[in-house]
């Protein structure tokens, strides 16, 4: 079902957020929309399924269905053979959102409520987030840790489209560096889809004991390395084959996104690879972006720009990188080569 709301039928969602949340909450701690998934399910064999008042299960669902989850068919008066569907992908999203791991969970714990009913003051530079509060880039090794855990949480697109792609990307390579890496868990994904393949993230050293306890997890021992260092102050590592940005370069200005990438060109060898995958900008992805649009007001360090594929795939052709494609997934993936030569070899 594809329904655009009025701007005050949106208003009226917003403003019953906390209400909504219950409702989904209680969908999926009841079970209903392992129900509502295959559908079609009819109110009445609901209502005895879970041993609920029909009249109470109608409006219910009616608040389901007014978040745009489900498609009722109402065929007469006798509301008990009223049938609902769910919407494709309904329970994942719920999981994902107030489930035990959600990403969201891990969200609310920034501290954002400093920030609440102070947004005028804010734009104008009188309120601002404190380097205790949050800062960018981390100034600790305990805000590193605490940051890159933060960003693990949210890494399962990813994993998703690397995973798609694995046929694709890995054959024929041997090491990849994976900069600004985080804890290790989208190396640990590759590996397993790799046989062949090394991984090493790339990293400030703050976050070695974090890649550390996910080797320890993973099983792929010295297959999962580290690589300490500054990707903003020095060069990057050579010898990979494959080097990848994921989750990073949108917390950058553009010229310091153009800068790595041009980096990154000049670690490659001819015939490597760069990756680049985060949430390129569409609607869906802009308000899942909600939390850090909105956090990251009070903090002028840190960009958090959602920027179009398109931009990637001209920085990286501008930059001189060739057979650049975007592959297909969760989210997608850039991919550029650098060529096997270059003019005047």
């Amino acid at each position: 079902m594809n329904v655009t709301l009025s701007p005050r039928a949106l208003m009226s969602l917003l403003v019953n957020g906390p209400k909504a949340m219950d409702v989904l909450t209680t969908a999926l701690e009841l079970g209903l929309l392992d129900a509502l998934e295959p559908g079609p399910a009819t109110l009445g064999d609901l209502a005895t399924r879970f041993g609920v008042r029909p009249l109470r299960l109608y409006k219910f669902l009616d608040c389901l269905e007014s978040l745009g989850c489900l498609v009722r068919d109402e065929p007469g008066d006798d509301i008990g053979t009223a049938t609902y569907r769910a919407v494709p992908g309904l329970r994942a999203a719920v999981v994902a959102v107030v489930g035990p791991d959600a990403q969201e969970r891990d969200r609310d714990r920034y501290p954002w409520r400093l920030l609440h009913g102070r947004l005028a003051e804010s734009l104008r530079g009188e309120v601002s987030l404190t380097d205790d509060d949050f800062a960018w880039p981390p100034r600790t090794d305990e805000q590193t840790a605490a940051f890159e855990r933060s960003m693990a949480v949210g890494l399962g697109p990813v994993v998703e489209t690397f995973h798609r792609h694995a046929h694709q990307l890995w054959p024929g390579r041997r090491r990849f560096l994976d900069v600004g890496g985080g804890d290790g868990t989208l190396a640990v994904g590759v590996l397993a889809d790799a046989p062949e393949l090394t991984v090493d993230v790339y990293n400030l050293p703050a976050v070695e004991a974090l890649v550390d306890e996910t080797r320890a997890r993973s099983g792929h021992g010295e297959r999962l390395g580290f690589v300490g260092g500054d990707f903003l102050a020095e060069p990057l590592p050579t010898g990979y084959d494959v080097l990848s940005f994921v989750r990073v370069l949108h917390d950058w200005p553009t010229d310091v996104a153009r800068r790595l990438v041009e980096k990154a060109y000049q670690a490659l060898p001819p015939g490597g690879m760069l990756l680049i995958c985060e949430e390129f900008r569409t609607p869906d992805r802009l308000a899942m972006q909600f939390f850090w649009s909105y956090f990251l007001i009070g903090v002028d360090s840190c960009v958090s720009r959602l920027r179009d594929v398109e931009f990637y795939t001209g920085l990286l052709t501008r930059t001189g990188f060739d057979k650049v494609e975007v592959l297909p997934g969760t989210w997608e993936l850039v991919v550029g080569h650098k060529p096997e030569s270059t003019p005047g070899d």
